[in-house]
């Protein structure tokens, strides 16, 4: 039985207006029967600063007196954003007693925001779901709702998160009454620091990414003047990536165009993608435009590295990649995902096996679309959203 008519509160490392996340996607699917305000992730005053002229500090200005309540309505009548006021930077102190004491500073001030909401709104916290912010552990502690939750979608691997956020997590999964993993590998993890651990994996919006299926919505302008052959990747260029890897297939394919159509995280990303002919890379798209994007690939790729924390990677492209009707060439960086697609994804050891998944997925015809739509259909939000609440509202 799903959870119905509670008040929950969910703090989110992704923000709202970011690219799709399971994050947000978990709070509009409890938005159906619950009430349930979204938080924001803080600006620091850094962000206050550095993006001063940009449309996401438009967004939330209205949020940044002491005197308001950062309340915005969505889409979805049960679903509200609250957007606090910015916190301090905190990341370059060293682990210890004043980082910690100025994090509670923090956290107060997130909390105090939010207990102002809820006392408009005339509502208390039932449900409290830390939707993997491990930079604010303690705000849970604060509100004092009925449930905690801790929501892992991702390992933490990234330094700057690692430097802090290592110890944050303990915290709360050590905290929380459930916690909710995205992977086998995270779950295996966080089930020896909680026994009331579960594994719900990631989906796809199909609704969404089947818009790509119709013949009237125009492929999206950054791929309109590309050579086809498109070969394409859709989501965040960063650490994850098989560089490597990448560099091989395109060198054995120079008649065909390879598309990276998200941000692009310089610090990782290496010279030759930007000086290759056949490499495109388009720049950061809005989740709205995602279905045109994957409409103009002719071969979805997920060219993840396989490494100590690949096994922990469940992506959402995948099923919408499928749900759009492309095939789908992946290297094998989790061995879990062949038990939620079968054989309609490859999944490649190394260069050459993808350069030939690549050539045998530009052939196959008509037959296989009917496949990878009903292998997304079997892989849908609306699923995941249900086990999700079936958990809470059994373990509350």
């Amino acid at each position: 039985m799903p959870l119905k008519n509670k008040t929950i509160v969910i703090v989110s490392l992704m923000r709202f207006d970011a690219l799709a996340s399971t994050n947000y996607t978990i709070a509009r699917y409890l938005a159906r029967n619950n009430q349930v305000f979204y938080v924001d992730n803080p600006f620091t005053l850094t962000d206050w600063l550095r993006l001063r002229k940009t449309p996401e500090y438009a967004r939330r200005k209205h949020a940044f007196s002491p005197f308001a309540t950062g309340l915005s309505n969505t889409e979805d009548k049960n679903l509200k954003v609250v957007i606090p006021m910015p916190v301090l930077p905190l990341n370059f102190l060293p682990e210890g007693k004043l980082y910690r004491s100025l994090l509670k500073l923090n956290e107060w001030m997130v909390a105090r925001r939010i207990k102002k909401v809820l006392r408009k709104q005339k509502a208390e916290a039932t449900v409290y779901i830390n939707s993997f912010n491990f930079h604010l552990p303690g705000v849970g502690q604060r509100l004092k709702p009925k449930l905690k939750v801790y929501h892992c979608v991702d390992p933490i691997i990234v330094p700057f998160d690692q430097k802090h956020g290592l110890v944050s997590e303990k915290q709360i999964v050590e905290q929380s009454d459930v916690v909710i993993c995205t992977s086998k590998q995270l779950y295996a993890d966080k089930i020896k620091l909680n026994p009331q651990s579960f594994f719900v994996p990631n989906a796809a919006d199909s609704t969404h990414s089947s818009k790509a299926l119709d013949v009237a919505l125009p492929v999206h302008e950054s791929l309109r003047n590309i050579p086809a052959p498109v070969i394409g990747y859709l989501g965040a260029i960063e650490r994850r990536m098989d560089y490597p890897l990448l560099q091989k297939v395109v060198e054995i394919n120079p008649d065909k165009s390879f598309v990276f159509a998200g941000p692009v995280d310089a610090g990782f990303v290496p010279d030759w993608m930007k000086e290759t002919k056949n490499v495109y890379l388009t720049g950061k798209v809005s989740y709205n435009e995602m279905p045109g994007v994957i409409k103009g690939f002719d071969v979805a790729l997920i060219p993840f590295k396989k490494d100590e924390v690949s096994n922990t990677i469940f992506p959402l492209k995948l099923f919408e990649y499928l749900g759009a009707g492309k095939p789908v060439v992946a290297t094998n960086f989790n061995d879990d995902l062949k038990e939620f697609t079968g054989d309609i994804v490859a999944y490649c050891k190394d260069a050459d096996a993808f350069s030939a998944a690549i050539e045998k997925a530009l052939q196959q015809g008509p037959e296989y679309l009917q496949q990878r739509i009903s292998v997304a259909a079997a892989n849908t939000w609306d699923k995941r959203g249900e086990d999700f609440s079936n958990i809470l509202e059994k373990v509350l």
